[in-house]
């Protein structure tokens, strides 16, 4: 059966459409939002006026319209002075270059098809069983993730004819759950934090308890819970990424996480850099029919709690060295004895694991499986792509990424983040050969939502015109304004421009009483009318977005389809990009060996 993913060579040449673009615009992806005003980056950009732009992007359908590029310029830009002469080329060509102009993406109705012909038959869910809601719910985002990805992981495991499941970065464990009760999957969820993992056991626990208590005591319900308790047991292990310790909330989050979550819970490294910290609970209607969205009524937390930061064992403590080693020879035990109670479906390990890991060593009943990764940050997500490509009892990965700006990149001249020469971006030998480089601040700009700023999600303009007045008053008041020292969340501390200032300057242990009000008032007034160069600017930012996070992507997929032992691999869109932003999924599949 002949799988419609696109050719290598296809692929290459829209990679090369991507990279020509970006050769042009990428400079203002990379401006930093903190030295706007520093150093004059409209001016340094831009032939127009702040106006002029703001007006372009709102006006969505004039740009759309085809018309001859100006002489002397390329996708807008002035070929001599490389300025912005043309705001309606520039947002063509970004529309033109991005993942859905480019055509490169599956349908998810025709993966969803090819899989079903791979498996001889159609995929439903294998357990029909009815759920009451509960009155406790997952918000509706994670909700129309799980949903929406596990339909596509149980059609992978049908099509390989494999009961195991790998969920890399698995949280709290909604996807495993969701997993292993509606499609009688066994699966086994790795994540750094020993809070995630005992979280999930115990949020398992309580699911197990109302799923026997609110079903209807039917055969099907009987059958169900028979089969469970026999072959559908989850396991969950501590998976250490070889980012090493890496927490997203950093200054620059000011200057691009436009959408970051500036609550405590945004600290969990699986979560999108760019999701609301106000995303909707979301009470399921308990009269659906779907068995699978009543599910979701019991997949949720009492609590969301801060996540331990990845670190590698020789940053361990010996205390923590001896809670895993512990940990390790319990959960050895309880196999060896095949004790698997009711109560204890997840059983917690904290290892740290690469793609050289040897997965039996870990998993002891290992047999082939899927591999997958809902929003893995960083370095995470290529680090899966990598497990797959080496482990042969790994058949399938479906693979979603974010938090792109903790990427490490080979050709970075800091290597920061890079383990063991091994780095995140490019992963694909096509743009490794060229040593592609894109940079950390336009990294941070493809984690922007442009779909819901389209949507009406606006930035927070405000903090982001702060922090840049901030860097004036430190070059012209004191010497460390170029210090390392990052200032954090000061703004939603700060009940007006001058306190703002003032609790910065303390946070950086530089005398605040240096300045009066007056002072620090003058320059709230000064650049204020210059508040919309940045507001311009930065939706110029959100507009690039999709490009930077197209060109990522299609790195991925070309790293796929590179190795020999893959025989199919695609990029489909899984999710509503206005409810989940990193909506794409990178999906492979090995040649069968049956």
């Amino acid at each position: 059966m002949a799988f419609n993913d696109i050719p290598i060579d296809t692929l290459k040449r829209k990679i090369d459409e991507v990279k020509r673009f970006l050769s042009i615009s990428l400079s203002i992806s990379n401006a930093h939002t903190v030295d706007f005003y520093t150093r004059d980056v409209w001016s340094t950009f831009m032939c127009l006026s702040p106006e002029e732009v703001l007006c372009a992007i709102s006006s969505t359908q004039d740009h759309m319209e085809a018309t001859e590029e100006k002489e002397n310029t390329t996708f807008g830009f002035c070929n001599a002075s490389k300025k912005l002469v043309d705001i309606s080329a520039l947002l063509r060509a970004a529309t033109a270059h991005c993942i859905p102009g480019l055509g490169v993406c599956m349908q998810l109705e025709d993966l969803m098809q090819n899989l079903r012909l791979m498996s001889g038959d159609s995929i439903a869910g294998e357990s029909s069983d009815e759920v009451v809601v509960r009155d406790e719910f997952m918000n509706c985002k994670k909700a129309h993730e799980v949903q929406a990805m596990s339909e596509v992981v149980a059609c992978l495991a049908k099509s390989c004819r494999v009961k195991q499941v790998i969920d890399v970065g698995s949280g709290k464990g909604y996807l495993c759950s969701y997993l292993s009760m509606r499609f009688n999957l066994q699966v086994f969820g790795i994540d750094s934090s020993s809070t995630n993992t005992h979280g999930a056991q115990e949020r398992n626990r309580k699911l197990k308890k109302f799923s026997k208590a609110y079903q209807k005591p039917n055969k099907a319900t009987r059958k169900h819970q028979l089969d469970s308790e026999d072959g559908s047991r989850q396991q969950s292990i501590n998976f250490e990424n070889s980012d090493g310790n890496k927490n997203f909330i950093t200054e620059e989050k000011e200057s691009f996480g436009a959408q970051a979550d500036t609550s405590a819970s945004s600290k969990q490294v699986t979560s999108d850099l760019s999701t609301s910290n106000n995303a909707a609970e979301c009470p399921l209607d308990s009269t659906d029919s779907d068995s699978g969205s009543s599910f979701f009524s019991m997949l949720s937390l009492d609590v969301i709690e801060d996540v331990s930061p990845r670190a590698h064992p020789s940053q361990l403590s010996l205390e923590e060295r001896e809670k895993r080693k512990r940990e390790n020879l319990e959960r050895k035990a309880r196999e060896g004895r095949g004790n698997y109670s009711d109560d204890r479906l997840f059983s917690p390990l904290t290892s740290y694991v690469t793609a050289e890991t040897e997965l039996k060593t870990l998993i002891t009943e290992l047999e082939d499986a899927v591999l997958v990764g809902l929003h893995t940050c960083g370095d995470l997500a290529p680090s899966t792509l990598r497990m797959f490509r080496a482990k042969r009892e790994l058949r399938a990965v479906c693979s979603v990424g974010c938090c792109y700006h903790l990427l490490s990149e080979e050709f970075d001249q800091d290597r920061q983040g890079c383990v063991d020469g091994v780095c995140g971006f490019p992963m694909s030998q096509y743009l490794k050969a060229q040593a592609y480089f894109c940079g950390r601040n336009a990294r941070m700009s493809a984690c922007l939502a442009l779909e819901r700023v389209s949507a009406g999600g606006g930035l927070p303009m405000e903090s982001l015109f702060y922090r840049a007045v901030l860097h004036v008053i430190l070059r012209d008041h004191y010497d460390s304004f170029k210090s390392e020292k990052r200032v954090g969340n000061v703004y939603s501390k700060a009940s007006s421009f001058v306190d703002y200032v003032r609790r910065a300057l303390r946070k950086l242990d530089l005398d605040d009483t240096k300045l009066s009000d007056g002072d620090i008032q003058s320059y709230h007034e000064h650049y204020s009318p210059r508040m919309n160069e940045m507001v311009a600017f930065n939706m110029l930012k959100v507009s690039l977005a999709p490009c930077i996070e197209g060109l990522i992507l299609l790195d991925r997929l070309c790293y796929l389809k590179e190795q020999d032992n893959v025989s199919h691999s695609a990029l489909v869109q899984l999710f509503d990009p206005v409810q989940s932003p990193r909506c794409y999924a990178v999906v492979g599949i090995k040649e069968s060996t049956v």
